[in-house]
């Protein structure tokens, strides 16, 4: 936690220690006709149960009880986490839980072939285990599909249907009643995965939304739930510095003053571990991700001075906040671990304001909401507001004069129905309060012999301000956060815009009127070194109260030798400051230009031959360096790891020619298996004709491989338009290559057809990349990324490709302007179809896949004692509505048989499950209604 945030509780406590004198120091302290479905292929062969899922004889007494839920969207995504989650459970018992959006189908596979579906199953066994090492044994999958890699949170949103997704973590909420969710960063930051921006969207969501009783209420009014207030919420990781070692939750220094971020130090040893270190633990855990690559990890640190903290920062909160920033349990505190010097544990206390951006000398008003314990006295309790210094609280002063003299300071009370009491405040900053900077609001009160403390961020606004107008994904970020009620988490990005090698581009800029007046003034952009405008200030006149204008500014890059991509200005992006003059204030905002490298394709003299040769008088355009890093380790040498990109364009379609220069050939994969192509050694062609795609499901990429186990080179299209072997999804396409003995290198070269595009080229706007994977393993991981136009992240983000100037190209007369409608995979495993999943459900009360659960009754039957018997589990159902129920038959871990049964309602059926030998087990069962209800069995099964 920041200092300043220290300082300020200090000063509550002493405040409210004078007013409540000894009572700051009591006692603070989830009949029908059956149609098999194929039924000679068992469902799930093999699949293992992890030993950690309680399974149990049949049903469940209810639902758990959890105290904290993390969501993200992949199996794996809480791994970094997993030391701190141990940590919790070990010293405070609390009841972990993860919802996983998604099973990671979309993931790489770097223990075997298996892809979709089975590699969903996969990811899920593994990820149980790994949180099985953190105590962790309830993880629910929401059935979404991993559809590939992608920075888009709008196409996430579009493919995985928000709504839905949200009422399900909603339903899971209000099932499980958490009092503390952790999850991901939502912001578009750069290369933040979409997936990852959409599953912290909904967590933050579904905070509000699981206690607004208007949100999804046939969940009160139909399915028996209740709606639920969540504590807390946090987003894994802090935006800061720090360092490493014990000390590190309080050295951490947030960027932002206003963040409250708390550590959690890996370095801590477990008792149910032999007295291990956590980072030990979780590395053990963060192993067994092996299909991702994950088992050769490196062992964790051991030196205790190298060993770092997990940080959570603080999105929102309900009740009074930790101040004991060293404990491991901080997090927790006044939600799931009691503060004997603290509020009752059950307490809330909060702050709202009428508006986050306030202005310099106007008021506004602050409320705060306390509730407590019906048993608990506050009939002495008055809340005390500490406002920056300078800031002025109205009535602060006399309030606290009254109470030192022991008369009635108490504000003006508003109790509601269900107890809680607020009071309002009235607030004025200073006419020389900083603006566009952000203040913390701090509050305290005594009740019930303890003291709870709280805080709200507040930004001070210039009367008019202007920003870079935002890219899509961003606008699209900054329009949830309005409407979700967390406008300060906007501060996770920096506007930026891209402008190419030696171009220009318009930047728009936004201008709000923040005043309740009409307002003029000017606003002017102080470029840097290497950029320049002929109009660096442009008026803005007669903008009406509360009213938005803009004003466009022509840049241009004149320096072309400038550093371009992830080298160029701080971590690739040349700083822009924007100033804005108006009533007498001056304001400024930052910006950024992301500068992209650019070049000239010409045409073919003759088409090349597609023979992994680069021929002479071949590829007459400029060579594109390839041999910058954009993730991963940094190569040793340039003969570790660099390259050469060539490109010219025919009447057939482009042609792409890379040279690369290796040390090690990583994993030869078999002709079947060139897929994935980041896993191993594999050059990666990007193209986005129009240059206008927001995310690559408008664009063409490539994964070309220099090898395989049949000696030729292989492609396959990934994360595009279009996904699959290229021999279906790129007709025409071509390829071949040469691979160098002794090894040193192969160089590729294709032919990429004109109709295989999903638009056809703007010659003038078209942008394109080429990227070069290394692995020096064989264990199929990669371990550098280079490439020519490089950001973390960049292989999503087609606006910071390079530009391509296809010379002397002409579109055809009925060119396809408009991107096809891309094809998505997506085929996804299902909770009915894992028998992990269903024995859970079975155990632990919370629907499948966050679906509502079948009530009682109306859902399937077993009628019969299970008993293996000549060899087979004979199981007799019966069910008062139509739907689908899958059956697995396990013993000692492992699936023996399964049958997937389509059961109609009036008529039972015998399901017969073959025994293998087996002399004992579980048959866990799931039912899917018609109308998506779950319902899960486990159920034992007695010898012969």
């Amino acid at each position: 936690m920041h200092q300043r945030f220290l300082r300020m509780v200090v000063a509550l406590i002493a405040v409210i220690s004078l007013v409540f004198g000894s009572l700051v120091t009591s006692a603070m302290a989830a009949q029908g006709q059956a149609t098999p479905v194929d039924p000679a292929t068992p469902i799930v062969d093999a699949t293992p149960i992890d030993s950690a899922t309680p399974v149990t004889d049949s049903g469940t007494s209810g639902p758990v009880d959890l105290d904290v839920l993390f969501i993200g969207a992949h199996p794996d995504d809480e791994a970094g986490g997993l030391s701190t989650y141990g940590q919790w459970g070990e010293e405070a018992g609390a009841e972990v839980g993860v919802i996983t959006v998604t099973r990671g189908e979309g993931g790489g596979n770097a223990v075997g072939t298996e892809e979709g579906p089975a590699l969903g199953l996969l990811r899920e066994d593994e990820e149980r285990r790994a949180v099985g090492l953190a105590g962790i044994e309830h993880i629910y999958n929401l059935d979404k599909v991993d559809f590939y890699y992608t920075v888009s949170a709008p196409l996430t949103q579009e493919v995985w249907d928000y709504n839905d997704t949200l009422e399900r973590v909603v339903r899971i909420i209000r099932t499980t009643q958490p009092e503390v969710i952790t999850t991901m960063n939502p912001s578009p930051t750069p290369g933040n995965h979409g997936h990852h921006q959409i599953a912290a969207r909904l967590a933050v969501e579904a905070f509000y939304a699981a206690a607004d009783e208007s949100a999804f209420p046939e969940q009160l009014s139909e399915e028996g739930l209740s709606t639920w207030e969540v504590s807390k919420i946090f987003r894994a990781g802090g935006a800061g510095e720090g360092q490493p070692g014990p000390d590190c939750a309080t050295t951490y220094a947030p960027a932002d003053p206003t963040d409250i971020v708390y550590g959690v130090w890996a370095g801590n040893t477990s008792d149910a571990n032999g007295g291990r270190t956590w980072a030990d633990v979780e590395r053990e855990a963060q192993r067994t991700y092996a299909s991702q690559g994950w088992a050769a990890f490196p062992d964790a640190e051991t030196d205790p001075a190298e060993i770092t903290c997990d940080f959570f920062t603080l999105i929102d909160s309900r009740v009074p906040l930790a101040t004991n920033v060293e404990s491991i349990t901080a997090v927790l505190e006044n939600a799931v671990v009691d503060n004997t010097r603290g509020l009752p544990l059950g307490s809330q206390l909060y702050l709202t304001t009428e508006s986050f951006d306030v202005q310099a000398g106007e008021p506004f008003t602050v409320t705060s909401h306390l509730q407590v314990p019906g048993d608990v006295d506050t009939s002495e309790a008055f809340v005390t507001l500490v406002a920056p210094t300078g800031w002025e609280v109205v009535g602060a002063e006399e309030a606290e004069q009254a109470a030192a003299a022991g008369e009635d300071a108490t504000p003006v009370v508003t109790e509601t129905d269900d107890g809680e009491l607020t009071q309002e405040f009235t607030i004025i900053p200073p006419e020389d309060a900083e603006v566009n900077t952000r203040y913390t609001i701090g509050a305290s009160v005594g009740a019930g012999g303890g003291i709870g403390v709280t805080s709200e961020v507040v930004q001070v606004v210039p009367p008019v301000s202007a920003t870079l107008a935002p890219l899509p994904q961003i606008a699209q970020f900054q329009e949830w956060a309005e409407s979700v009620g967390v406008p300060e988490l906007q501060s996770l990005i920096t506007p930026v815009a891209p402008i190419g090698l030696g171009g220009e581009q318009e930047l728009s800029i936004d201008i709000v009127n923040n005043t309740a007046e009409e307002q003029s003034g000017t606003v002017t952009v102080s470029l840097p070194e290497g950029f320049e405008t002929e109009t660096p200030s442009m008026p803005f006149e007669s903008l009406a109260a509360g009213e938005t204008t803009s004003v466009s500014f022509t840049v241009r890059n004149t320096d072309t030798t400038l550093a371009t991509s992830n080298e160029g200005g701080d971590e690739g992006t040349y700083a822009v400051e924007i100033t804005t003059e108006a009533a007498g204030v001056s304001s400024v905002q930052s910006a950024g230009i992301n500068l992209v490298p650019t070049t000239t394709v010409p045409q073919a003299a003759t088409a090349p031959v597609i023979d992994g040769q680069i021929g002479t008088d071949e590829y007459t355009g400029e060579p594109l360096d390839l041999s910058r890093v954009w993730e991963g380790d940094d190569p040793d040498s340039p003969e570790d790891a660099s390259g050469t990109g060539y490109v010219t364009w025919g009447e057939e379609g482009i042609y792409v020619a890379v040279e690369v220069t290796d040390d090690t050939l990583g994993t030869v994969l078999p002709q079947q298996d060139a897929k994935r192509h980041w896993r191993t050694d594999s050059v990666e062609i990007a193209i986005d004709p129009l240059g206008t795609a927001e995310n690559t499901s408008a664009t063409f990429k490539v994964g070309v491989f220099p090898t395989t186990e049949e000696g030729t080179a292989a492609a396959y299209r990934d994360a595009d338009a279009f996904q699959g072997p290229v021999e279906t999804t790129a007709p025409g396409f071509e390829v071949a290559s040469t691979v160098s003995e002794p090894y040193t290198g192969y160089v590729l070269e294709t032919l990429i057809p004109w109709d295989a595009l999903p638009a056809d080229i703007d010659p003038d706007q078209a942008a394109m990349n080429i990227f070069i994977y290394d692995s020096d393993t064989n264990d199929l991981t990669g371990q550098t990324r280079l490439g020519w136009s490089t950001w973390n992240g960049v292989q999503g983000d087609p606006y910071r490709w390079g530009l391509v100037d296809f010379e002397g190209y002409t579109p055809p007369a009925d060119a396809r302007t408009e991107p096809e409608e891309p094809r998505m995979p997506l085929e996804v495993a299902r909770s009915i179809d894992s028998p992990q999943s269903i024995a859970q459900a079975a155990d632990d009360g919370v629907g499948l896949a966050g679906q509502p659960t079948v009530p009682d009754g109306e859902g399937i039957e077993v009628v019969n004692d299970l008993a293996i018997e000549n060899g087979q589990v004979s199981v007799e159902v019966e069910s008062a509505s139509e739907g689908t129920a899958n059956l697995f038959f396990v013993a000692d871990g492992t699936v023996v048989s399964s049958s997937s049964q389509r059961v109609t309602a009036g008529s039972p059926v015998t399901v017969e499950l073959a025994a293998n030998g087996s002399t004992g087990g579980t048959v866990y069962l799931a039912f899917e209604r018609a109308d998506g209800a779950m319902q899960a069995m486990a159920l034992p099964v007695t010898g012969s």
